[in-house]
C-alpha cells in the first residue's frame, strides 16, 4: 500500500479559500515589526498567506485580513510594496 504525503493547506486572508501552501505567498512580520514577503516559507516570524494575484490583495485590504492576522494596523506603504511585488509576479 502506497503512503500518501500530506499536503499542507493554508487559508488566504483575501479570498478565504484553503489552498496548498506552495500556491500561496507568505507575508511575514519580523521581530522588528517590519513586513516582507517570504518566498521560502521558512523565515522566522508571524506569517499570513495570500494568493499570488492582485485581486486577493485588494480583498485583504478591504476586509482588513492582514490586520486581523497580525493583530495590528498595517501602514499604507506596506500595502503599496506588496502590490508592487504582486504586479512583478503577475507580469514577470
Amino acid at each position: 500500500m502506497a503512503v500518501r504525503k500530506k499536503i499542507p493547506m493554508r487559508k488566504c486572508v483575501g479570498c478565504g479559500e484553503m489552498k496548498p501552501k506552495k500556491e500561496l505567498m507568505r507575508i511575514l512580520r519580523t521581530e522588528e515589526n517590519d513586513f516582507c514577503t517570504d518566498a521560502t516559507g521558512k523565515k522566522n516570524g508571524r506569517g499570513a498567506y495570500l494568493c499570488r494575484n492582485v485581486e486577493c490583495l485588494k480583498k485583504a485590504v478591504k476586509n482588513k485580513g492582514l490586520e486581523r492576522s497580525f493583530r495590528q494596523s498595517i501602514p499604507q506603504e506596506v500595502y503599496d510594496r506588496l502590490k508592487k511585488e504582486m504586479d512583478e509576479i503577475e507580469n514577470g
